[in-house]
């Protein structure tokens, strides 16, 4: 008779598959890591197949492994599917992130990929826009979850990381070094203030390459050298390079990325989601 794969063990594997973790797996899946982990050795031992290398404190998925997840994927989106369309299933919950559109990526994309396999009814409502805009969101209910980029955090907001605010320019294209400098950033971007202040006070002088909210036009215009940008450190866009004390260019200073939890958002789902965020932009927390 052909053998029929658990579904549990294949939500298991999947969630392992994403986070590299039974620990992390085992707190999103609202179970014990060592549940998780004999959801996954019965799993290996029904198929007599290694479906993970074990190294250190991770676990990677081997080409069975990966191949397995795969349909695991397809086969465990029928079973929702299944169940909702009988109406056996959770009602659908709806949580509110915004997140400024330079720290997005790659985080936000991963926990996205992430809570869709946890949590396939859940649905994150993704608002991208300036810290100060984030805020009065959140302030008016509007948000369930926000980060922030701040030299320093409002009222109710945590501190997740500090960094360097750096310059950023075009690999070999020298707009570094043109006068007067020309800048370019949203009109609503919190780093625009700082970097004119210090350039005003490095004695540098400036003007605008472009007008507008865009933060896409904005990393455009710096990847083809017709201006330069402030990023955090570890956060400048694809075609943007950090630009080091050679530029010439003033020092800016630190900011923040804080998180804001109105605690609107409620229950065990909500619980993995911030508990995703914090991981991600805490290093900290990413290296627990």
């Amino acid at each position: 008779m052909p053998r029929n794969l658990d579904l549990a063990a294949l939500r298991a594997l999947l969630v392992v598959t994403e986070t590299g973790s039974v620990t992390r797996a085992a707190g999103l899946l609202n179970l014990t890591q060592s549940a998780v982990s004999m959801q996954i050795r019965r799993l290996e031992e029904g198929l007599d197949r290694a479906l993970f290398t074990r190294r250190a404190r991770r676990l990677d998925p081997t080409a069975e492994g990966l191949c397995l997840a795969t349909y695991a994927r397809r086969m465990l989106t029928l079973n929702d599917e299944a169940l909702a369309a009988i109406g056996v299933t959770e009602e659908l919950e709806e949580i509110r992130l915004g997140v400024p559109p330079d720290i997005v990526a790659p985080q936000i994309p991963a926990i996205l990929r992430l809570m869709a396999v946890q949590a396939p009814r859940l649905r994150i409502a993704l608002t991208t826009m300036a810290s100060r805009e984030l805020r009065a969101r959140h302030e008016a209910g509007d948000l369930d979850l926000i980060l922030t980029t701040e030299t320093a955090p409002g009222p109710g907001g945590e501190v997740l990381d500090e960094r360097r605010l750096t310059w950023v320019g075009a690999p070999g294209l020298r707009a570094e070094h043109e006068r007067p400098l020309r800048i370019a950033f949203a009109e609503v971007c919190a780093f625009r203030p700082i970097a004119i202040a210090a350039l005003d006070a490095a004695g540098i002088a400036w003007r605008n390459a472009m007008e507008g909210d865009s933060e896409s036009v904005v990393d455009a215009t710096v990847a083809a050298g017709l201006g330069v940008s402030v990023r955090l450190e570890g956060f400048q866009s694809h075609g943007c390079l950090q630009l080091g004390p050679e530029s010439g260019l003033p020092e800016l200073g630190r900011s923040c990325i804080c998180l804001y939890d109105g605690g609107r958002a409620k229950g065990a789902i909500a619980d993995a989601l911030r508990s995703e965020i914090v991981r991600a932009y805490r290093p900290a927390a990413a290296a627990a």
